[in-house]
């Protein structure tokens, strides 16, 4: 049995879940679980980003205090758990005060290491971002993930991280095979290395900024929003005290995995890896990135009218529908397109007509015929193919491979009847019957990490050899 570290990347919580984080948290969660079923110990976190300039605007729009308007929307992304069947073992957030007293502990070290620094800087600042902007970073004098917002020319004192300091360093931390997945992501982060680091600002004036971490020892500056978030990673494992050893036992002696999307690149494998270095604590072993979702070719914003909430998905379709959904039909690295009107036919071509239709089928005729359910199956490891999908971050893969055997199973009770077989030889029929069972059982173990209620309930239909109520209804 070994220890794993596993989180997602905190959402900033100044609107309601959309389904891009909710494909992030879902793809973790099918880690952890299969994982957990290898007999690995895993300790799996997710959480809230709670400081910093746009939740400080919104809350002033909204007419609320900072921190009433973060607890609403905190509440908000802890309603995931429920509805996506989520199996986190904590829920971080940065207002916490061991968060905090994390932050500040992080900048202590980084600070008597010599890596940050105070001076004054004129950059553009994109507000979407919390970040200056370099010249390689702006496409036609504006960023390129928030092409809608003026940037703003802004002049201030700051400190800064000394992120020239560890151009090598973090070279040769991207040569170890795997630190980022998949491939040409990190080369990515290679080619932003080599092409030269500038350091960046880790705090901000606290007369322009309030709504933050407050700086060591200087009460006229606040962290910066990265620099306090990233340190989420490891105070929620309890770090720096570690009073209950869950920071040794998970971060630096067990193997480590952070889930991020692709436009995480700069800030997850190389400031918060600099940061860390600085710090002298391990690096984090492996970074996985996954694509955005669009949605009829765009990309999804309130003005169009495309987004889709995870939360109204769940309350139509189920959880374990909107899990399906989201592990099957999008690409693990590339981004991938989902439409209301996509869902609805996934839903209705591979659960109702499918999964749901086989699970009914096979169902009728054990409860029929079978005088007893069948032997509960010996426990055997899943196919090497479905933990190289897994090991591979190919969530799709996987369930091809399960969909495979569902459709094989359809295919063979079409071409063997044991509906018409039993009526002619009850002995051969029940034979086939008893086969078709025991084969839906090993689909269903089969299904444990990415339908884990799905899972529970044919297993449960197949012990007690009756045919339960549809497990997708038609909508």
């Amino acid at each position: 049995m070994s220890a794993r570290y596993l989180t997602t990347t905190l959402p900033y919580v100044n609107a309601d879940p959309h389904i891009g984080f909710a494909l992030e948290i879902v793809q973790a969660d099918v880690l952890a679980r299969a994982w957990r079923l290898a007999g690995d110990e895993v300790f799996f976190s997710t959480g809230t980003d709670e400081h910093g300039q746009k939740l400080l605007e919104e809350a002033q729009k909204a007419g609320q205090e900072p921190q009433t308007y973060v607890d609403h929307y905190a509440a908000e992304f802890r309603k995931l758990k429920d509805a996506l069947n989520l199996s986190n073992d904590t829920f971080i957030r940065t207002t916490d005060a061991a968060h905090i007293k994390a932050a500040q502990e992080m900048w202590r070290r980084c600070f008597a290491k010599g890596d940050i620094e105070k001076k004054t800087f004129t950059g553009l600042y994109c507000v979407g971002c919390e970040a200056f902007k370099t010249e390689k970073e702006i496409t036609d004098g504006k960023c390129p993930l928030h092409p809608n917002a003026e940037l703003k020319e802004v002049s201030e004192e700051n400190y800064f991280f000394k992120f020239s300091n560890y151009e090598k360093q973090l070279l040769a931390y991207l040569e170890k095979e795997g630190s980022i997945v998949p491939e040409w992501r990190r080369v990515e982060a290679v080619n932003f290395v080599k092409s030269g680091l500038e350091d960046f600002s880790i705090s901000r004036e606290r007369a322009r900024l309030s709504w933050g971490i407050p700086v060591p020892d200087d009460d006229s500056q606040v962290m910066y929003v990265w620099f306090d978030a990233l340190t989420n990673y490891i105070s929620t494992l309890g770090w720096p005290e570690d009073i209950q050893g869950t920071f040794k036992k998970f971060w630096e002696e067990g193997t480590t995995l952070q889930m991020a999307g692709k436009d995480q690149v700069r800030f997850q494998s190389l400031m918060w890896q600099a940061m860390l270095m600085s710090a002298d604590i391990k690096n984090t072993d492996t970074v996985f990135y996954h694509g955005f979702i669009t949605s009829g070719g765009q990309k999804m914003s309130k003005s169009l009218g495309n987004v889709i909430n995870p939360l109204e998905l769940v309350e139509k379709y189920g959880t374990d529908a909107t899990r399906y959904v989201l592990l099957r039909h999008t690409s693990p690295f590339e981004d991938s397109d989902l439409t209301l009107d996509a869902i609805h036919e996934h839903y209705t071509a591979h659960l109702t007509n499918g999964l749901g239709n086989l699970v009914a089928r096979v169902m009728k005729l054990a409860e029929t015929h079978l005088p007893e359910p069948v032997a509960r199956p010996e426990t055997s490891p899943f196919p090497d193919e479905y933990w190289n999908a897994l090991n591979a971050f190919e969530f799709n893969r996987a369930m091809d491979l399960i969909w495979a055997r569902i459709q094989a199973l359809d295919e063979r009770i079409t071409a063997e009847k044991p509906f018409t077989i039993v009526k002619e030889d009850a002995e051969r029929g029940r034979a086939i019957i008893a086969e078709l069972a025991t084969e839906l059982y090993r689909i269903g173990r089969l299904l444990n990490p990415f339908m884990p209620k799905t899972n529970e309930l044919i297993k449960k239909a197949v012990l007690e050899n009756k045919k339960p109520d549809n497990l997708f209804p038609r909508i």
